[in-house]
């Protein structure tokens, strides 16, 4: 079996529903994966071989959001601020630890 492009893809769910239904985008969502992803870039682990911070559609988990799912793990997480998401990096993107307090 080949090796994974990434060691670790992270999907953000940055989906803003249109009927009025809490979705994740309501919570930022967009700014904390651009956020997440620039973090990334800065400790030079992102990319092929390291860890991939991608948007994502509807992840379907709305009432727990916003959502962010780490694969090849299938680890989710919520989030409320940038250190919620510094400590997933920090913990789970960089050193495989998962952060059992926002995982769902």
């Amino acid at each position: 079996m080949p090796a994974p492009h990434y060691l670790r893809h992270a999907f953000f769910c940055v989906n803003r529903r249109q009927d009025g239904r809490r979705c994740c985008a309501d919570n930022d969502s967009e700014a904390i994966r651009e956020y997440a992803k620039s973090r990334m870039k800065s400790a030079d682990f992102h990319g092929r071989g390291m860890v991939r911070v991608n948007s994502s559609g509807c992840l379907d988990r709305c009432d727990e959001g916003p959502v962010l799912v780490i694969y090849p793990d299938g680890v989710w997480y919520t989030f409320v601020d940038k250190e919620d998401i510094d400590e997933i990096i920090d913990q789970h993107l960089l050193q495989g630890k998962i952060v059992d307090r926002l995982r769902i």
